[in-house]
């Protein structure tokens, strides 16, 4: 593709990633990620199945978007314009933490303690492309294994402890 084409298509480089955050962000699936996350949470009474599901969401969308994510973060430091777009895609990912983190308080699921502030920062660490980068890139795990993990997180972080099997 021609420079001029993706000027034309795009407004140049930081559009062209743009688009392939945007179409990331959406998920492999005919309904965007963020609708789904959204559409399975106000049914669900249990908190548990709600966060498997945003694991698994997470996993999927992270697949794609993390390696744009690694090469943007790269360039960032020598171009104005990814730098911003990363800002960008970190302030929306944190505001749809917030979203979630929200949902999970006014519907009274949090554990005692745990503000709104912290929750924001479970759900964004968990939606955090170095997380995949770290476990999933480097370390191998598959998604699954991956989904699995970040709903645990988000549970044991988030969540009333459950009584251990037997206790009173």
């Amino acid at each position: 593709m021609s420079v001029e084409t993706v000027y034309k298509a795009f407004g140049g480089k930081s559009g062209l990633v743009r688009a392939i955050y945007d179409r990331g962000l959406a998920g492999p699936e005919p309904v965007p990620a963020y609708r789904r996350a959204d559409e399975i949470r106000e049914p669900e009474t249990d908190p548990r199945v709600i966060m498997e599901t945003w694991g698994t969401i997470a996993s999927e969308v992270s697949a794609v978007v993390s390696p744009v994510t690694r090469l943007v973060r790269a360039a960032a430091a020598a171009d104005p314009d990814l730098a911003a777009l990363l800002r960008a895609h970190n302030d929306r990912r944190e505001a749809r933490a917030r979203h979630h983190a929200r949902f999970l308080k006014e519907r009274g699921f949090l554990r005692e303690g745990v503000n709104l502030a912290e929750a924001t920062d479970v759900v964004w660490t968990c939606t955090s492309d170095e997380l995949y980068d770290l476990l999933v890139s480097q370390r191998g795990w598959s998604l699954p294994r991956f989904a699995r993990f970040l709903a645990d997180v988000m549970i044991t972080a988030l969540l009333p402890r459950e009584p251990a099997p037997g206790a009173q």
